[in-house]
C-alpha cells in the first residue's frame, strides 16, 4: 500500500493507524499537483474527500486514473453537490463540489479504457436529521477478464 497526502501531520497519523493495525505502507509526502503517480501500478487507486476547484480536480484525478493497473479500480468519494442544500458538512464552495456523473463523463473523456461500475449520491447518515451526502465513483480499467460478466 501507498499514501500520499501534503500534510506531514496527517502522514504520521496514519502510520500510527497502520502500524497499530500491524499494516505496513509506503507513505510520500507530496503536493498532489506536481506529483506523478507511476502509470499502471495499483490494482486500487481511492480518492477520499479531496476538494479542489475544478481545473486542479481533474488535473490531479486523472494522473490518479493513470496510476490504475490493467484489470484494476478507482474509487472516488467525495461531497456531492447537493451537499450544499440538502446535505450537512464539507466544503460550502460549489465550485470544489461534484456529483459522480460529472466525474465518470471526465475520466471517460481522458481515458475510455474505464467501465464505470457505480455512479452515484449516497447519504451517509440516512434518517430524520440530514446527514452527508457524497458522490461515489467505482470504475475498473480495462485489463484480464474485462469487461466483467
Amino acid at each position: 500500500m501507498t499514501g500520499v497526502d501534503w500534510s506531514g501531520v496527517a502522514l504520521a497519523k496514519a502510520l500510527a493507524s497502520a502500524e497499530g493495525a500491524g499494516v505496513t505502507a509506503d507513505w510520500i509526502e507530496a503536493d498532489l499537483m506536481t506529483w506523478t503517480p507511476p502509470a499502471g501500478a495499483f490494482d486500487l487507486v481511492t480518492i477520499v474527500y479531496l476538494h479542489l476547484p475544478v481545473p486542479e480536480r481533474r488535473a490531479v484525478y486523472r494522473a490518479a486514473a493513470t496510476a490504475v493497473a490493467p484489470g484494476g479500480m478507482l474509487l472516488i468519494v467525495g461531497h456531492d453537490r447537493t451537499n450544499l442544500t440538502d446535505g450537512a458538512g464539507g466544503p460550502q464552495d460549489p465550485d470544489r463540489l461534484f456529483t459522480a456523473a460529472e466525474l465518470a463523463h471526465d475520466l471517460l473523456a481522458d481515458d475510455p479504457e474505464f467501465e464505470i461500475e457505480e455512479a452515484g449520491a449516497l447519504r451517509r447518515r440516512p434518517g430524520p436529521e440530514r446527514g452527508p451526502i457524497d458522490a461515489v465513483l467505482r470504475a475498473r480499467r480495462a485489463g484480464p477478464n474485462w469487461p466483467s460478466s
